[in-house]
């Protein structure tokens, strides 16, 4: 963090967002959705996928990439899979439909799969696996998007950074949720980079001519994580997402006609349901005995604690709950300066 910031908390900063996105048109229960999910990002750490991304939202709003009305439609609904064209909503909007309607498949047929098509940044994508885990179903979310990410061996666009993110349900040990990229970093670690002014590290990003750097400004492409395994990875989401989508992102947008869409996306989410293959009080039981044994082990050197998965994010949520988001002085600064066009007052700091 900058010596400049502002502590603000979760329930400030989320009535901060619905009043910014309300005064942009989007309906009351969408600005909620919307809200909700930035704020869920900010409280467990995720501050690259919180509202530093308002500014820019508002931006794909005004300019069309993202519809702040959207005509979301359920083009099918057969058995245990459905689709849906969200009409460019907004991506937080899309993806909890989404899984609402994987899960109302999951209920009918023990599993859903949902293709939604033509979405537009869809945040921390673990918020969505986890509404599937806290009514007692594993849940999994992908998305898809335009070139950003060096396919190995390339010094140029050739994949999407495509997220993964999948939760399960526990007893006394909260939900397990992974939430990853395929690249080393998101795009969002770079802005946040940039807001705070730091450096970033070796690794993750290229400059336009495809040379490597240390400066968050001049990144233009991401690197891959784990090189073939994080291009190859990506593009079998690609594979699994777009092309079930008949809304392929990648073909289209390499080389010298590429038309680059923006914010858009295709999403996938699915849900299962768990007690189709166990008892569901004996499986959350052994997702604690899971969790324990990892915490068990033996510490490397330098480790004082080992975390099961979603652990880290659950700790910083109970501490920002009780004692404020810190927003570093750039995102309070973009944040101010959108609210002043919109003639909104700014969250009190604690």
């Amino acid at each position: 963090m900058p010596e400049r910031g502002h502590t603000v908390s979760g329930e400030a900063l989320k009535a901060f967002a619905i009043e910014i996105f309300r005064t942009a048109d989007v309906s009351a229960e969408h600005a909620e959705v919307w809200a909700d999910m930035l704020v869920w990002a900010n409280l467990r750490g995720m501050d690259s996928h919180g509202v530093l991304r308002i500014p820019r939202y508002i931006d794909y709003m005004k300019n069309g990439n993202i519809h702040a009305r959207p005509d979301m439609k359920v083009e099918k609904r057969s058995g245990a899979i459905a689709v849906i064209d969200s009409d460019w909503a907004p991506g937080p909007v899309a993806l909890s439909a989404a899984m609402d309607e994987a899960m109302g498949r999951a209920r009918e047929c023990h599993l859903g799969w949902c293709i939604v098509r033509n979405i537009t940044h869809g945040g921390a994508i673990g918020y969505y696996a986890m509404q599937a885990a806290r009514k007692g179903l594993a849940g999994i979310v992908m998305t898809a998007s335009r070139p950003m990410m060096a396919y190995y061996g390339a010094k140029a666009p050739g994949a999407s950074t495509n997220p993964l993110a999948i939760a399960v349900p526990g007893g006394d040990h909260p939900p397990m949720l992974l939430d990853m990229s395929t690249a080393t970093v998101s795009m969002g670690k770079i802005l946040s980079a940039r807001d705070t002014g730091t450096p970033i590290p070796d690794g993750w990003g290229l400059t336009g001519d495809g040379e490597a750097t240390n400066d968050p400004n001049a990144v233009e492409t991401l690197m891959p994580l784990g090189g073939a395994k994080g291009s190859g990875l990506s593009m079998m989401i690609e594979c699994l997402v777009s092309l079930f989508a008949s809304n392929p992102l990648i073909t289209p947008n390499i080389g010298p006609d590429a038309n680059p869409t923006g914010y858009r996306q295709n999403g996938l989410c699915a849900a299962i349901d768990i007690s189709a293959f166990t008892d569901l009080d004996t499986y959350k039981s052994d997702i604690d005995d899971l969790a324990d044994s990892l915490k068990g082990l033996p510490h490397a050197d330098g480790v004082e604690e080992i975390h099961a998965p979603g652990e880290r994010g659950d700790k910083i949520l109970a501490e920002r709950a009780a004692n404020g988001i810190p927003l570093a002085q750039g995102t309070w600064d973009r944040l101010k300066a959108e609210a002043d066009k919109l003639g909104i007052a700014m969250p009190d700091a604690l």
